[in-house]
């Protein structure tokens, strides 16, 4: 087992300390640098840094990174929510470790869409009729996942099934 124990905490953000979610940072007890590339294979990191290592997920509107000392996620409901999302990675983490024989190691992010391939597909009319004050920002929420080509109502047919079938090509977690 690599990594057995860690230490959390608990707070706010600090830039708005009004908001209603909470972040966790983990300090793991154990360093966890030559796991990273295995657990990003297994778990489809979004970005992977190699200097200095980290590694990212999106996660069900979360952002987590993987630091070889610490663990940090964001918009968390509770402290609960964080215990089970800590644990779940202390599993996955302790399990690609174990079968690393089997993993191909990676050391790149999943592939992400491309703003401007979107935009091509759009009608650039800036009609708003997304609920997007452009064109080009409702490209940008295409591709972060947050929009669709169902949410361009004058998007012509063949254009949305293109745009559909382009972003079937990259992996989006609710």
């Amino acid at each position: 087992m690599l990594l057995k124990s860690y230490t959390k905490e608990i707070f706010r953000p600090e830039c708005n300390p009004s908001f209603q979610s909470l972040h966790c940072i983990a300090h793991l007890d154990e360093d966890i640098t030559d796991a990273l590339p295995y657990l990003n294979a297994v778990l489809g990191g979004f970005e992977y840094f190699r200097d200095p290592p980290a590694v990212t997920f999106k996660v069900h509107g979360k952002i987590i990174t993987i630091h070889p000392k610490e663990i940090a996620v964001n918009a968390l409901r509770d402290e609960e929510e964080a215990d089970k999302i800590l644990e779940w990675l202390r599993r996955e983490i302790n399990e690609a470790w174990e079968k690393r024989k089997q993993i191909t190691p990676s050391y790149e992010g999943t592939p992400k869409p491309k703003v401007l391939e979107i935009l091509r597909l759009l009608p650039k009319s800036n009609c708003r009729e997304c609920g997007e004050p452009t064109c080009m920002v409702f490209a940008t929420r295409v591709a972060e996942g947050v929009k669709g080509p169902e949410n361009c109502p004058p998007m012509a047919e063949e254009k949305r099934k293109r745009l559909g079938t382009y972003m079937s090509r990259f992996q989006f977690e609710s």
